[in-house]
């Protein structure tokens, strides 16, 4: 059988880009695969018939115990994903409320300044597209 790209699955995905009053990134360690054990911005897939700014607002809950409010898109990035490719939207959020956890399928999670995202491993491209995005903490 010959698999084309055209007969790739796209599975679409959010993520949110939270920075906190001091300017440090909101990031999540990653507890399974894709990219288990590396940090992350919360997010993930979008379920059927469900909004890019419900599915942020429940993953935000779900990752790290926070609630927020959902802003504008920020980007986009293609990711591989096993049979196909994952799409992902990241948008600019701000915390209304919560108590920062890691749940869910995040093994940790943490406010970071620049001088620790650099001691972080990363998710591929993550650090590429947050720069291009003016995203990268302030701090």
């Amino acid at each position: 059988m010959i698999v084309t790209a055209s007969s790739e699955r796209t599975i679409r995905c959010v993520g949110a880009v939270v920075h906190d009053s001091n300017g440090r990134l909101l990031l999540v360690r990653r507890a399974n695969p894709p990219g288990e054990g590396t940090w992350s911005i919360p997010g993930g897939r979008v379920e059927p018939n469900e909004t890019d700014e419900a599915a942020v607002t429940r993953e935000l809950v779900e990752e790290t115990g926070l609630s927020v409010t959902v802003g504008r898109l920020v980007g986009s990035v293609e990711r591989p994903a096993p049979n196909g490719v994952f799409l992902i939207f990241d948008y600019e959020c701000q915390v209304t409320s919560g108590v920062l956890r890691a749940g869910d399928d995040a093994s940790d999670v943490a406010w970071v300044d620049s001088a620790t995202l650099a001691t972080l491993q990363t998710a591929p491209g993550l650090l590429e597209a947050l720069s291009d995005w003016n995203c990268l903490p302030r701090a």
